[in-house]
């Protein structure tokens, strides 16, 4: 069962990171930021071209356009370092992807927890149910005899009592005449009936304490089954299925296990954590900015042609030139405005800073959630320990209980709360359980080692 459970609960993490619309539109954005690592080139060439509406009479012969174009060049290293800052805020959109994607996953197996630890307590309060029922047939059993589950009646004389008895009334009644202490008939009888009402009022006094109890034990399950109901629509939610679709259920829950030592899980989470990662990356982005910043300082290169058609004009009746010229060009931007390009500098500056001091608070955070991961999962096991042997001593004081109940020498109100006494430990072990599974969780989304990553 615990392998069925496994596998059940992977199949539906797959599922969620499949059809999820919050998850697919994280990683819509990576494979935007992703292109635009391809969208760093040269700038587009300029064309230019001027066409006189009255031909130019020049030396060359006469000049009717003049077309130009030219190619701008960024200082060396630019383009690489444009490219590689693009990759790197697509790394860092890749890291909050994969950190959304874990609380995603984080959150369906808390709500898978929650519906475990739902199924448990209806089966339980439904078994105590049926034991609540169980004893009320025996208490209306017992008040339709006339005697109460409560009362235990006195022990009768033994015939050597009733000897001594007889032999003292007679020597007193020999002594005193007509006088005698002894009861009558009548005075026993009444006394016999006053019992016997007594008996039937404390039956059912029972009897009714026992329906209250299954009046509350039923209206707890309908609660427990509108708490489920509305918890497996959240679930298909997060799935991205119709919400009234089936989700099954295992009937045992397993028992949780750690991967790793305790140390070994903080080194593996501030090693593999989205969040550090996406603050590295986002550092080296903000590295490239500041080299990009300085890269601006110089000048831009730009080398083009200038091509201007002539045809020949008449001059004395001669043809004079005619030939077309071509110029090659080339162009030099003058950097001058060195305020801004130093402001940018600092601007990156005092970012870095920032996500410096961004990634140590979240390398803290991770650490205090990681200590208190590990206090819920150990407080768990502790838990888990001690409510297991109080449960099996309860079960065995209920069998002890059923026994002297039998003879009459214990109550049926005595063996009720020890009933109840149960359920309360069976109950604080399913929330011991769940607690357990619920810190394991929460590490396992620190730890980022299951392989939907």
């Amino acid at each position: 069962p615990n392998q069925t459970a496994a596998q059940s609960l992977e199949a539906y993490l797959l599922e969620a990171e499949k059809n999820n619309p919050g998850l697919q539109a994280a990683y819509a954005r990576y494979q935007a930021a992703s292109e635009q690592v391809n969208q760093v080139s040269l700038p587009n060439p300029e064309l230019q071209a001027g066409f006189f509406l009255r031909p130019m009479e020049r030396f060359m012969g006469t000049q009717t356009a003049d077309t130009r174009l030219m190619q701008e060049f960024p200082w060396f290293g630019m383009l690489r370092t444009q490219k590689e800052e693009a990759y790197q805020m697509a790394q860092v959109a890749y890291f909050q992807y994969l950190e959304e994607k874990n609380q995603l996953l984080l959150q369906l197996r808390s709500s898978w927890q929650e519906l475990m630890l739902l199924q448990g307590q209806q089966h339980l309060t439904q078994a105590n149910l049926e034991y609540l029922k169980k004893y009320e047939d025996l208490a209306l059993l017992q008040f339709s005899v006339g005697t109460s589950p409560t009362f235990t009646p006195a022990p009768s004389l033994s015939p050597i009592a009733n000897q001594v008895n007889s032999s003292g009334s007679s020597q007193m009644s020999q002594m005193g005449g007509s006088n005698s202490t002894s009861s009558s008939p009548t005075s026993m009888s009444a006394s016999m009936q006053r019992t016997t009402m007594n008996a039937g009022i404390s039956g059912m006094s029972t009897v009714l304490q026992i329906r209250l109890q299954v009046k509350e034990l039923e209206a707890r399950i309908q609660q427990l089954q509108a708490n489920s109901e509305l918890l497996r629509i959240q679930f298909n939610q997060v799935l991205g299925r119709p919400m009234t679709a089936a989700i099954q259920l295992p009937e045992t829950w397993e028992s949780p296990t750690l991967l790793l030592e305790k140390q070994e899980y903080l080194d593996k989470i501030l090693q593999n954590h989205p969040m550090l990662s996406m603050y590295a990356s986002e550092n080296l982005a903000l590295a490239h900015q500041g080299k990009m910043a300085k890269l601006e300082g110089k000048p831009m290169i730009g080398a083009g042609v200038n091509y201007m058609p002539f045809t020949a004009r008449i001059e004395n009746g001669m043809s004079m030139g005619g030939d077309d010229m071509v110029m090659p060009m080339v162009s030099l931007s003058l950097p001058i405005y060195r305020k801004k390009i130093a402001a940018k500098i600092k601007e990156v500056e005092l970012l870095q800073g920032a996500t410096i001091l961004k990634q140590q608070e979240t390398q803290n955070d991770l650490s205090l959630s990681w200590a208190a991961a590990f206090r819920d999962w150990e407080d768990s096991k502790r838990q888990l320990t001690l409510y297991s042997e109080q449960v099996a001593l309860i079960q065995q004081q209920i069998q002890l209980l059923e026994t002297s109940f039998t003879t009459g020498s214990v109550s049926l109100q005595e063996l009720l709360q020890t009933q109840q006494l149960l359920l309360e430990y069976q109950e604080k072990q399913l929330l011991a359980q769940y607690q357990g599974h619920q810190s394991l969780a929460r590490l396992e989304a620190l730890f980022s080692t299951n392989p939907l990553n």
